[in-house]
């Protein structure tokens, strides 16, 4: 079960630095013009109630770090079903982001990819060892 929590928490924090990347570097030192992610960061998809979607990635990821840190110091079942809740729903919405490059912009983002995979990588770890 330890070995579930820091698979967790590896890919949070390759989550969490994709998102820093995103939200505190210039696009324009990362990614080509009108190209890839250039077209994700600059469509009206990469903002939700105003503000970009990294930014909530960046403060998201960090508390869920902490999260499943402090769960493997101090296991808690109250803790495992948050963690559990968040990969779920974090799966979603990286599915949708997926869909959303793949369908409706025709462009990929691979910072965002990064996270999206994470996301579904952990929704895969969570189904593997759910009943520990």
């Amino acid at each position: 079960m330890k070995y579930k929590y820091n698979i967790l928490l590896v890919l949070f924090l390759v989550s969490l630095a994709s998102s820093l990347v995103l939200s505190f570097t210039p696009i324009s030192l990362i990614c080509d013009f009108n190209v890839g992610c250039d077209v994700v960061h600059y469509s009206d998809y990469n903002f939700t109630l105003g503000i970009q979607n990294s930014h909530y990635g960046v403060i998201i990821f960090a508390l869920m770090a902490f999260l499943i840190y402090f769960h493997i110091k101090r296991p808690d079942q109250n803790k495992k079903l948050m963690i559990h809740l968040a990969v779920i729903l974090g799966s979603l919405i990286a599915i949708y982001f997926i869909y959303v490059q793949y369908f409706i912009l025709s462009a990929y983002c691979k910072y965002c990819l990064i996270v999206d995979f994470s996301m579904i990588a952990s929704l895969v770890v969570t189904l593997i060892w759910w009943k520990e």
